[in-house]
């Protein structure tokens, strides 16, 4: 694979044009594409498999039209003091809002408007009322003018003095996350530019890696529709595709100048860098391919395809730093060197520079530093390590998983304050109601209702709503608590247990707790398939049983850390104000998962550049303790930066004003930090330290089995050295 990398990198470097041509070309395509394809929708959203999945399927069968996923609005009037919503100003008032949803503007996609006065939808003190909205889509399908014309509903009864909110998922929007992506492309320029001391040097890795993400992103959105892909997707991509796409090219860049400063001319040097860190990157890239594509295992559609669709941008990552990374650097000429070196590396001076660029090879950098003193004390850092992320790890033993509702919003938005006024006017349970979907006639229909009356937490039950067939009714409870506590979750259970197949609990709250069951269920599978498909493809490029098996018990260890530190502060709200939590609660179902899939690929990256050096030196004759040392000397560095960089790209997340984002960015930073500091940089070195000359041990029959990828580029130096000799021996003919 090395030598076959090495001359994709030489010939992308010695024909930069028609490379680079080709790759501007695709994004031009790819934007076009993008420009020209409708507005992509949310996607539809199913679990298969689950109760509530199989209600809403009846509904679609027995009440058509009925559009029983579609997003729910619920607009919440709260007289002033001394008032009520009975008076006639406020009545005159509350029925304006209701005509003004069934006749103005988004009418297209409403299905039904309950005036509160007739559903009986006004609190006893007849303080509040509320309004509930049907619509025919989903929340993010609405129109911006259907949800601007839900979000101005009640613009005339607040100029009259009442107080007007809205909840529920028709106002869901993309998430946004305000400034934070920007902060976090600027802190990695800035990181780079330390890295390197060279604008041009910094500058490239963020070049190629947003051309990637755009070619990627760009035709996402394409083939949006097509795919039924949701505006979701694109997010996930662009999150992951950038951070893949900066390491990747900071990989190749680092290793070019490497073989610079040994004295390489330029195309040599390209070749070489995507001979041996490009091997790197294909198969760091394959980890986190993996993680993406592994999704599947959830059996949910709509995170399979999010896992495709970012799993293919991660392989055009790969791709663009495997050929458009040395291109431009054909371009960029001396310019990719700092500025004291440019004289040394280029011109007169090359062989002399060269003798003294290898001797400055050798002086200890803070890598180099480092290493030692993990070497000289093993255990102590090992120890400190691991103990250290046992501590942080604990919290996650109390681990509640469930996903947020209004009441996880911050108190300044119109959806909290209107599940406030909700709780107080009615009981939390009505931010939540269930459906319960009777497959039957109205004598079953009548027995459900008796039996789900004497239910402990049950707070209302409403009579049965049959179809026109008289075979199916829906009943609506009211559960006592609010929808995201355990005693809600315990009422759907305590309903489904007492009740036949023909009796279905559904409903945003019960396809909550199926979705959060769902993934629970799945997560051990999933870490089954990625970390054992992951410790084969390690085992295959460090030709080792140990130190895969390190890798991967060293991810699992600062993953587990950092939904310790999640749980503490999201779910016990320690230094919650720093964070801008205001709200605690249950940490949202899909953070493991999520959490697994990308930290275990960006984990992997470090892995593979680090060690791969450290391999490399050993299968060159290092003993294992230099060896170590020569791979923190010229990889430390790079993989400290590459760390720092996504860290501030995630951390930017934190700013955002949805909790489940500031949530998501919290917890990969943190897990990135771990993984990349205390597992990579301390637990690593002091493993291998340990193991010696065993950490490289491969039996003879797997080594005999196991195809040689040749990560550490041995072929590669050997084709390269008998391609220099046969030089030197036309030259000796020529000169004789």
């Amino acid at each position: 694979m090395a030598t076959f990398l090495y001359r994709l990198g030489r010939g992308a470097f010695r024909r930069r044009r028609l490379v680079a041509l080709v790759w501007v070309a695709l994004l031009f395509v790819a934007g076009f594409g993008a420009a020209s394809a409708s507005a992509p929708t949310s996607g539809s959203f199913s679990i298969p498999g689950t109760e509530a999945q199989k209600a809403f399927d009846v509904l679609d069968k027995k009440f058509p039209g009925m559009a029983a996923d579609g997003a729910t609005a619920r607009i919440v009037i709260k007289a002033p003091a001394g008032a009520k919503v009975t008076d006639p100003g406020a009545k005159a008032e509350v029925e304006k809002i209701v005509e003004g949803l069934k006749f103005g503007a988004g009418k297209d996609q409403i299905s039904s408007v309950a005036d509160p006065y007739q559903s009986q939808a006004v609190s006893q003190d007849g303080s509040t009322a509320y309004i509930s909205a049907k619509y025919q889509v989903s929340g993010m399908e609405l129109t911006d003018a259907t949800r601007d014309a839900l979000k101005e509903s009640g613009k005339d009864a607040k100029a009259q003095g009442l107080t007007v909110e809205i909840g529920g998922d028709a106002l869901m929007a993309a998430p946004e996350t305000g400034s934070g992506e920007v902060i976090g492309i600027l802190i990695a320029a800035i990181v780079l530019v330390i890295t390197f001391g060279s604008l041009i040097a910094a500058g490239l890795p963020l070049l190629t890696a947003l051309i990637g993400v755009g070619i990627g992103v760009s035709s996402i959105t394409a083939l949006a529709n097509v795919l039924d892909l949701g505006t979701t997707t694109s997010t996930l991509a662009m999150m992951i595709g950038l951070a893949v796409g900066i390491d990747y090219a900071l990989f190749i860049v680092s290793r070019y100048r490497a073989e610079l400063a040994e004295g390489r001319e330029r195309d040599e040097a390209a070749g070489r860098a995507a001979g041996t860190a490009g091997s790197a990157v294909v198969f760091a890239g394959l980890t986190v391919v993996i993680a993406l594509v592994g999704l599947a295992v959830v059996n949910i559609p709509m995170l399979t395809k999010m896992g495709f669709a970012a799993a293919a941008t991660v392989v055009i990552a790969v791709l663009v730093a495997l050929t458009l990374v040395p291109a431009i650097l054909g371009f960029a000429g001396k310019k990719v060197l700092p500025a004291g070196e440019k004289s040394k590396l280029f011109g007169k001076g090359r062989q002399a520079a060269s003798g003294s660029a290898a001797a400055a090879g050798k002086k200890a950098n803070g890598g180099t530093r480092w290493a030692r003193f993990v070497l000289r004390r093993p255990v102590m850092v090992l120890l400190a390590g691991v103990i250290g992320l046992g501590v942080i790890a604990v919290p996650a033993s109390k681990l509640e998983m469930g996903l947020p509702d209004d009441g996880a919003q911050p108190v300044s938005t119109t959806q909290r304050q209107a599940y406030d006024l909700l709780s107080d006017g009615f009981g939390p349970g009505f931010n939540g109601p269930l459906m319960v979907v009777v497959d039957g006639d109205k004598a079953l229909a009548d027995r459900t209702v008796e039996r789900i009356k004497g239910l402990e937490g049950v707070a209302a039950v409403t009579p049965p709503t049959p179809n026109q067939g008289g075979d199916a009714s829906v009943i609506t409870v009211i559960p006592k608590d609010r929808p995201s506590s355990t005693q809600t979750e315990d009422l759907v259970h305590t309903i489904r247990d007492g009740s036949g197949d023909d009796v279905l609990v559904t409903g945003a709250t019960a396809m909550n707790i199926d979705f959060s069951q769902k993934m629970n269920d799945a997560l051990l599978p999933y870490l089954a398939l990625v970390v054992g498909l992951a410790f084969l493809l390690l085992m295959l490029v460090f030709r080792s049983v140990l130190v895969p098996l390190k890798a991967a018990l060293g991810f699992l260890l600062s993953v587990v850390a950092a939904l310790g530190a999640v749980v503490a502060v999201f779910q016990w709200g320690w230094l919650g104000s720093l964070f801008g939590v205001e709200q605690t609660g249950p940490i949202m179902s899909m953070m493991p998962i999520f959490m697994v899939g990308v930290v275990f690929g960006l984990a992997m990256d470090y892995e593979v550049f680090l060690v791969t050096r450290m391999r490399e030196a050993y299968v060159h004759g290092e003993r294992p303790g230099q060896a170590v040392v020569t791979g923190f000397q010229y990889s430390a560095r790079v993989v400290v930066a590459a760390a720092v960089i996504m860290i501030a790209v995630f951390a930017g997340f934190i700013g955002a004003s949805e909790q489940m984002v500031k949530m998501i960015g919290f917890g990969l930073a943190v897990a990135v930090f771990f993984d990349a500091f205390v597992v990579r940089m301390a637990i690593v070195p002091a493993v291998l330290a340990l193991l010696g000359h065993k950490a490289w041990w491969l039996p003879r029959w797997l080594d005999r089995l196991l195809p040689n990828v040749d990560v550490e580029g041995d072929s590669l130096r050997r084709h390269l050295s008998g391609a220099s000799d046969g030089h030197d021996k036309d030259r000796e003919l020529v000169n004789a």
